[in-house]
């Protein structure tokens, strides 16, 4: 749990820290771009106000200070352009080219990306001509601010993620310290409980077959009940607080998956059959993993031993194995009322009961909490869907 709060916290702040890089190189960008084209629109407005000098119809030649060409199509379809020693207006085709290109847009002002020029169009009373100058300048300098945006977002990037892990360790650190006290508490207060427990259910076993009467007899068996109750609690307890301090990996090895699970169904089934149920199973042969026997044993018996207890009476529990690629999945559907999306989310937190209202059947709501640290700790997943009257849930692990 700590370390999903640490990356949850590491995530939120980089999200964070994205979004703001992003927002003001965007930014930049675009503040460096209108501020090339308005000088570059400027420059092309101010040549295109120059007096014509008579050499040319209708022009006046364009100053130095920002290179451009002016260009006017007369009524006989001829070209005149004018420009200063930067540009090379010897090819009549191409400057028509250009001309036409920029009429075919429509607008005063725009670029022509495949000249890499811009454009203005300057309207007189009897005549139109075209001012352009290249951006080919400009366009560089865009990239090179693209790629120095990129490499000073980057460095951002991975100077505030190095911060935000610092960060997340400070945060975290009275959490985990919090968290590590409760669980300490729970493995020293689940340990210290057992021994008195064994006494008590070892007393009361004694007491009830020294038993004389009905009465006494009657007593001692509620007595030896919740004292087994309140033992398998504990020993629930301890093994979540072994789990939650990393002291559950055990010896894993090649394991028959496929007949292990047969193994478990054998002592349900006359269990399913005193409690009205029908236990069907369709078990796919030679799926093998590797695992802890003993741990995923008890995964399979919390999964029976839920559907016993929650079954509908009279229904039918269908356990099914299934390979798919590289993992395999189990699966037990047994009727009942539908649990809600919620629910099936809930369902594997610790002491959750769905109804909290519902009669005591000697389960604590851990069983499912215990067989979901099982499959994480082998690299699976488990999950439960209810669905018209059927409650199935899954377990998924990778297969050898």
């Amino acid at each position: 749990m700590i370390r999903r709060l640490r990356i949850k916290f590491i995530c939120i702040t980089m999200a964070i820290v994205t979004v703001m890089l992003t927002v003001l190189l965007v930014g930049q960008y675009n503040a460096a771009q209108s501020s090339l084209t308005r000088l570059s629109v400027t420059a092309l407005e101010q040549a295109a106000r120059e007096p014509p000098d008579g050499r040319r119809p209708g022009f006046g030649k364009p100053g130095a200070e920002y290179p451009c060409f002016l260009v006017l199509l007369d009524s006989q379809g001829s070209v005149w352009a004018v420009g200063n020693e930067y540009y090379d207006l010897s090819d009549e085709q191409l400057l028509l080219e250009i001309y036409r290109a920029a009429a075919e847009q429509g607008e005063q002002t725009g670029v022509l990306r495949d000249y890499q020029l811009r454009y203005y169009r300057a309207d007189r009373a009897d005549w139109m001509f075209y001012a352009f100058t290249d951006i080919s300048s400009e366009m560089e300098t865009l990239r090179d601010l693209v790629r120095s945006s990129i490499l000073s977002g980057a460095l951002g990037f991975f100077t505030f993620l190095i911060l935000s892990i610092f960060l997340a360790n400070w945060a975290i650190r009275p959490v985990e310290q919090a968290w590590e006290q409760q669980r300490q508490f729970v493995a020293d207060a689940s340990h210290e409980l057992k021994t008195p427990l064994t006494v008590i259910l070892t007393n009361a076993e004694l007491l009830r077959e020294k038993s004389e009467n009905d009465e006494q007899r009657k007593s001692s068996d509620s007595i030896v009940a919740m004292s087994r109750q309140m033992r398998d609690l504990v020993e629930s307890m301890l093994q979540l607080a072994r789990a939650d301090s990393g002291q559950t990996t055990a010896e894993r090895e090649a394991i028959d998956w496929s007949a292990l699970l047969e193994q478990t169904l054998l002592p349900f089934e006359p269990l399913y059959f005193e409690a009205g149920l029908t236990l069907e199973s369709r078990i796919r042969p030679d799926i093998t993993l590797t695992g802890n026997t003993v741990q995923l044993r008890r995964v399979a018996e919390i999964l029976l031993d839920n559907a016993l207890k929650y079954a509908a009476p009279g229904g039918t529990v269908r356990v099914a194995l299934e390979s798919r690629g590289r993992e395999c999945c189990l699966s037990v559907a047994s009727p009942g009322v539908t649990l809600t999306a919620r629910q099936c989310r809930d369902i594997f937190k610790r002491f959750y009961r769905v109804d909290p209202a519902r009669r005591r059947n000697g389960s604590y709501g851990l069983g499912l909490a215990i067989a979901e640290r099982v499959v994480s700790d082998h690299r699976g997943r488990i999950w439960a869907e209810g669905r018209d009257g059927i409650n199935t849930f899954y377990v998924n692990l990778p297969v050898n």
